[in-house]
């Protein structure tokens, strides 16, 4: 059986993005072990570079080991226990899985849904609120992956504090793309992933939990369900109490030496300005695609720049495409799921994969197969030209 050597991708689906050099060469260094006093310094680094990403202060912040679904459950399980209510705000795919995560602690799910493609809808978070005062929490995706919509973060979080509620936010796709504020928010507890606006590899998941979640997690009723995910036995490992941590788990060393460097990137560019490079970079896409005559899903005010769901026009065979940029331009996006497969395109512009390169390359493969899928291009070139004159104003 020979050595496995993967086909070199253009990755500007929903995740994973492109993983920067840096980040793979990091992850090639050495391997230690996971309570070496060395690891233990670079731990202590991935903390603090965390607070940063999520403008937090919180002490338990963290990756946890494995993907965001993980980082899900994490704060789930932490935090929910049997006989709670919970409002769960579903506008996609992944509100869905909180349902499902909610209903697997043994609690109630009280469910908003809005249609996919739109943002939570605030009016409806607020009657919830009021038909259900003694809900625990409130659980919402911040940037919907499988559509391309971001809700009012902030705004939802108000209304729970307000009404003494917890929040659990689904950051995966927003952490560095877009402007997060775990702290002068009030989110309670936030879960990411590595492979989204990072650019590191899949298999992480930072957390982060606040002070009044904490005091919650230390005052349950019962054991968490789950024994890998228990906060309060993880903390005793990512906290040196007196030099001294408590073994838990063996760590995926190499993974979190790429996602130290990431965040180090992440840092080095700037968290703001990485947001106004998503949005600059959006706007040069979304400008491509309009003047190819594609429409994008979501409404202008909803929209994620890093997650563009775009509609698949009448007759054009959706999956062809896909296979087409794959086979000829080595260029992943990615399909629709649940109520929206086979109905749109999910191109992402997350981390390393948004770039001008990205977006010029993006916007003429596409012109280039679609023909061939059943769409007629009215003005051929001016996809690239409309994206270069919104980099370009001047």
């Amino acid at each position: 059986m020979p050595s496995f050597n993967p086909p070199l991708r253009v990755l500007m689906g929903p995740g994973p993005s492109d993983v920067h050099p840096r980040v793979l060469a990091a992850m090639a260094r050495p391997c230690i072990g996971h309570l070496d006093p060395v690891f233990q310094q670079l731990m202590e680094e991935m903390k603090d570079l965390l607070r940063y990403a999520f403008r937090t202060k919180n002490r338990l912040t963290m990756p946890a080991s494995g993907p965001g679904s993980v980082g899900m459950e994490t704060c789930f399980v932490n935090l929910v226990e049997p006989g709670d209510t919970v409002i769960v705000c579903q506008n996609g795919v992944f509100g869905g899985r909180m349902k499902e995560n909610v209903e697997r602690c043994g609690a109630t799910a009280v469910m908003v849904t809005d249609d996919w493609g739109r943002a939570v809808d605030l009016n409806k978070v607020r009657d919830a609120i009021k038909a259900n005062p003694k809900a625990k929490v409130i659980a919402f995706v911040h940037a919907e992956t499988s559509t391309g919509a971001r809700s009012d973060a902030e705004a939802i979080c108000k209304m729970a504090k307000a009404a003494g509620m917890l929040t659990i936010v689904d950051a995966v796709t927003s952490l560095g793309g877009i402007p997060l504020e775990v702290d002068a928010w009030g989110i309670d507890a936030i879960y990411s992933g590595s492979q989204k606006c990072l650019s590191c590899a899949p298999g992480l998941s930072p957390v982060s939990f606040s002070a009044r979640a904490e005091e919650v997690i230390k005052g349950r009723n019962r054991k968490v369900q789950s024994w890998f995910m228990d906060m309060s036995l993880i903390m005793n490992y990512w906290e040196a109490k007196g030099g001294a941590r408590t073994y838990h788990h063996t760590a995926p060393v190499n993974a979190l030496y790429g996602l130290h460097e990431s965040l180090v990137i992440l840092q080095e560019e700037g968290l703001e300005k990485s947001w106004e490079r998503h949005k600059k970079n959006h706007l040069a896409l979304r400008a491509g695609l309009e003047a190819m005559g594609l429409e994008l899903l979501v409404p202008e005010n909803e929209r994620l720049p890093q997650l563009n769901a775009i509609k698949v026009p009448a007759g054009v065979d959706e999956a062809a495409v896909r296979k087409r940029l794959l086979a000829d331009y080595n260029l992943e996006i990615g399909a629709g799921l649940g109520a929206l497969a086979g109905k749109v395109w999910r191109i992402g512009l997350m981390g390393s994969s948004s770039t001008t390169n990205h977006i010029t390359l993006c916007l003429a493969a596409l012109e280039s197969v679609l023909p061939g899928a059943g769409m007629k291009i009215a003005r051929p070139g001016a996809a690239v030209a409309a994206a270069r004159a919104a980099l370009y104003p001047n």
